[in-house]
């Protein structure tokens, strides 16, 4: 089955899950699709566009981004291009579903070995929350031979299921 991802794998070899939540990273380097932190908020960028440099500055570097984390928010920023700006760690990791209880997730983490209880069920209201609905409703709790996965993004020290997927054993 999947496993852990890093998806900042684009970022510089020097950034440890361990010894931060972002890493720096001059603006124009990033590109459509990169994470950068905005306002206190991790994102994946949308478009990004350059300026030319004017008679008094330097080039400025323009982002559109959405947040990671619900509630799904547009947000934009400017930067001079040269500039050092902080990307968060992402890290994309899939779990073998146990158990929906009080709104959180039992999850199997087949790395570690262990259970994992402290992921928030996604809100029913979502699209990823009426599909693991539907999923565990139907397919879940191990009958007929499937199991549910959940792909959990983490960042900044928040976890939110992204995805949902049956595996047919």
């Amino acid at each position: 089955m999947k496993s852990t991802q890093d998806l900042s794998s684009s970022l510089p070899a020097s950034a440890s899950a361990n010894a931060s939540l972002t890493t720096p990273i001059q603006a124009s380097q990033l590109a459509k699709g990169d994470f950068i932190l905005i306002k206190g908020h991790p994102c994946k960028i949308l478009s990004k566009s350059t300026s030319k440099p004017g008679k008094h500055g330097h080039a400025k570097v323009n982002f559109e981004a959405l947040t990671l984390h619900p509630p799904f928010k547009k947000h934009t920023d400017m930067h001079p291009a040269h500039a050092t700006v902080a990307a968060p760690i992402v890290k994309l990791t899939s779990y073998l579903l146990l158990d929906v209880n009080e709104g959180f997730l039992s999850l199997w983490d087949q790395h570690a070995g262990q259970v994992k209880d402290d992921v928030k069920a996604p809100g029913a209201e979502g699209e990823v929350g009426t599909k693991l609905e539907r999923v565990w409703e139907k397919e879940g709790k191990g009958e007929g031979g499937e199991e549910v996965w959940v792909t959990v993004l983490a960042t900044m020290g928040m976890e939110v299921v992204r995805d949902v997927e049956v595996v047919v054993r």
